[in-house]
């Protein structure tokens, strides 16, 4: 499915649902850092940013530390 301007919508979950995911996520990602391994400052991040219409699902998503979530960033 398409919009006018040629681009497919992209999926964004409710706020109660995303919370869910993002707790699937961590579970499916130990609770740890998928870079450094760390335990603690645990944060999702998208891998194909919703600004380049990445997708709130489990497949986009990943678990990092608040550290190396700052670091992807900045790259």
């Amino acid at each position: 499915m398409r919009d006018i301007r040629g681009k497919r919508p992209r999926i964004r979950e409710e706020l109660q649902e995303y919370r869910e995911l993002r707790t699937q996520v961590l579970q499916r990602d130990g609770w740890r850092c998928q870079k450094c391994g760390s335990f603690i400052n645990l944060q999702v991040h998208h891998i194909r940013p919703r600004s380049r219409l990445g997708d709130d699902t489990e497949t986009n998503l990943i678990t990092l530390c608040a550290n190396c979530h700052r670091i992807c960033h900045r790259t």
